[in-house]
């Protein structure tokens, strides 16, 4: 059984078959879901999605490409959703140059950034990372917010083997996905080498990332498969280790039973 531990079944490529999907991911391979916010009305989504079934959960966050939703009233909605028995974790938070290039606009999400990052310490959950060329800079303000006291994970890792080495120091998972399974990913291959099976969470960010042999198309849940096979090969071990132990890591960090 493997463990989701990022999709966005909210997003409108699901709009025509999400609940067909959803209820076929869960009596197949999938054991449990995180649904994850990247805005408001996605993180109000999300938690629609975890109250109707019972292997989902949400998590509640603004994606650093969406912070100016974020104002004193939407943060304090989003530090009430905290609350809610089926959110466990915040995110996904973080920075991303990629598109941001204006340094008004990196400067507000590194502040918002930081804010979510003290709303996780503050409410005792662990957070999703995003970070997207940005590794210094999300070094610096995770440094500045001690968030090596802050559990979590960075998704969808794209940076370095040393880099990665620095987060699973400071006590960070690293999220792998359909990238792990590109002919091309000879860093994120080099990582998932290098670093422990003890500090991988599978995740997909459906409908992105599909792997191999479904890269282009929609991806969901059922891709991870693919995912945990690439990681097996990688470090010579059995597809139901990387399914038994990254499922682990994942109840360990999000306290999902």
């Amino acid at each position: 059984m493997i463990f989701e531990s990022h999709a966005h079944y909210d997003d409108e490529k699901f709009n025509n078959d999400r609940d067909l999907l959803i209820q076929e991911l869960l009596s197949g391979r999938i054991c449990t879901i995180i649904n994850v916010g990247a805005s408001i009305e996605s993180t109000k989504m999300s938690i629609v999605l975890a109250e109707k079934y019972e292997h989902v959960y949400a998590a509640a966050g603004v994606h650093p490409s969406e912070v100016s939703e974020l104002n004193e009233k939407t943060f304090d909605w989003l530090r009430k959703q905290t609350k809610h028995e089926k959110v466990i974790a915040v995110g996904e938070i973080g920075l991303d140059y990629y598109w941001d290039k204006e340094p008004e606009v990196q400067k507000r999400q590194r502040m918002w950034f930081e804010r979510q990052l003290e709303l996780a310490r503050e409410c005792q959950l662990p957070v999703i990372i995003h970070s997207r060329e940005a590794a210094e800079d999300t070094m610096k303000v995770m440094k500045k917010a001690r968030a090596e006291e802050i559990p979590g994970v960075v998704h969808c890792y794209s940076y370095s083997p040393e880099l990665a080495a620095e987060f699973v120091k400071m006590g960070y998972y690293i999220g792998i996905g359909g990238v792990v399974t590109f002919k091309n990913a000879k860093k994120l291959k080099e990582t998932a080498t290098r670093i422990p099976l003890t500090k991988i969470l599978l995740e997909t960010d459906a409908p992105y990332m599909a792997p191999e042999p479904h890269r282009g198309e929609r991806n969901h849940s059922g891709n991870l498969i693919f995912v945990a096979e690439k990681i097996a090969e990688i470090k010579g071990i059995s597809v139901e280790e990387v399914e038994e132990v990254t499922r682990q890591n994942a109840k360990n960090l999000f306290g999902v039973l």
